[in-house]
């Protein structure tokens, strides 16, 4: 595995900040472009990348806006002070380009977890044609009437403190309320995974974890006020397969209700190739979870099945 970092300057006059895994030694067979999740950043896939490489894949994870190596540490939690969500979209849409500069007439698949499955499922929307395939981790169709009231305050919050303020209620609502789920429980952030070590080395990663901004949380809880539409959906493209997973106990996706929302309403939009997986007992990151490999294999298999039926 060739493994590298650049900057990518994207349309707008901003950079990313983009990780690359290559194979060694001849073309990759295709390309996956991974997105990440809320508090954190893209080098957290290097595990998965390996895997990805090793079956011929091309992988490339940026760090989002207001995360990893494409924030100044003042910036961190935070998209940016107007239309944050788009400036988001933006960032994974240049990346894309430049994915597809590098590797033409080569399958592209997406991956996205958590806050990155969610502006996945958007980009997919406005740029379905063109994927072979999509995999959302951690997702979910309809955050449901909390998603109302915590937007109502964000916005409150966002006018009275500044939209770069970071969200220590939005943190209380979401991050702590899962870590109370769990117990025993050794830290606040064992609800990502039952691994201890992974757990902290989350916990020790000073590019994960931290308190996002009530402008993000805003953005966030804005946009997915419509992830099952009917007629947003319209725009999927009907031949796009669609993969999700997620673990039993994962409070972000209720197990397996968020992704057997978000699959109904892919199947009545006319969508044939969706597949839900759900691991027992897993929890947020399955890719850091003690169910890793067999996540990786899974999604392994998926993938080839997949790069074949494009290539066909």
């Amino acid at each position: 595995m060739r493994t590298s970092e650049f900057q990518h300057r994207l349309a707008n006059g901003h950079a990313a900040h983009v990780h690359r895994w290559l194979p060694t030694g001849g073309e990759p067979r295709a390309a996956l472009q991974i997105v990440h999740g809320m508090a954190e950043h893209g080098a957290r896939y290097a595990r998965f990348a390996k895997a990805l490489t090793g079956a011929g894949f091309a992988v490339y994870a940026q760090d989002l806006p207001g995360h990893g190596r494409t924030a100044a540490q003042e910036e961190l939690g935070h998209f940016a002070d107007r239309d944050g969500w788009a400036f988001a979209l933006a960032a994974i849409d240049g990346v894309r380009r430049h994915v597809e500069a590098q590797h033409p007439d080569r399958p592209l698949f997406l991956f996205g977890h958590s806050m990155g499955s969610f502006l996945l499922q958007h980009h997919l929307l406005e740029r379905g044609d063109g994927v072979a395939g999509a995999i959302l981790s951690g997702t979910h169709g309809d955050l449901g009437p909390a998603r109302a009231a915590g937007l109502a305050l964000m916005r409150l919050e966002a006018m009275l403190l500044g939209a770069r303020h970071p969200s220590a209620l939005a943190e209380a609502l979401t991050f702590r309320s899962y870590a109370r789920r769990f117990r025993p429980r050794r830290t606040e952030f064992d609800w990502l995974s039952r691994d201890p070590q992974e757990v902290d080395k989350y916990v020790h990663d000073p590019l994960c974890g931290f308190r996002c901004t009530a402008g993000l949380w805003a953005d966030l809880l804005s946009a997915t006020a419509h992830l099952t539409d009917p007629m947003r959906l319209q725009r999927l493209p009907r031949q796009l397969p669609v993969l999700m997973i997620a673990g039993s106990r994962d409070p972000v996706s209720e197990g397996e209700r968020g992704p057997r929302v978000l699959e109904q309403a892919y199947l009545a939009a006319g969508l044939a190739d969706v597949e839900v997986r759900i691991y027992r007992e897993g929890r947020h990151e399955l890719l850091n979870d003690t169910c890793r490999e067999q996540v990786t294999a899974y999604a392994l298999v998926w993938l080839r099945n997949h790069l074949s039926a494009a290539r066909s």
